[in-house]
């Protein structure tokens, strides 16, 4: 499997969420090309607003700003390779976090997933 673009990963996500929303579902095997070609006759500003507020937190150096408050994120493309950006956000009331351009920045990261057994034990009086 050939690495697509960080950039066209995300948008990968985000088409994968679009399609989702309308009830169809993506190939998860689409090249780079084929994902220029779907998000261009797609409409994703929903989910494009959502993928960006619900990544993963990596725990991985982020941007800074004096301005927002900022947290490295990741999510999976369909194709199982991982993206990482810059979460903007906050910026008080007159801030727009949303507006900084954070697909053109994102960055390929490695993920490995393993799932746990976790037992919580709650006691109360």
């Amino acid at each position: 499997m050939s690495k697509m673009s960080p950039e066209l990963l995300l948008k990968y996500a985000i088409l994968e969420l679009a399609l989702l929303y309308e009830g169809q579902h993506i190939s998860k095997q689409l090249n780079g090309e084929q994902v220029e070609e779907l998000w261009d006759e797609t409409d994703c500003s929903c989910a494009k607003d959502e993928i960006r507020t619900s990544g993963y937190e990596t725990g991985l150096p982020a941007a800074s700003s004096r301005h927002y408050e900022c947290e490295a994120v990741a999510v999976g493309a369909p194709n199982g390779q991982w993206v990482g950006f810059t979460y903007w956000h906050g910026g008080g009331k007159h801030g727009n976090p949303e507006e900084i351009d954070w697909i053109e920045y994102a960055y390929h990261v490695e993920c490995v997933e393993e799932e746990k057994l976790v037992t919580v034990r709650t006691f109360s009086v």
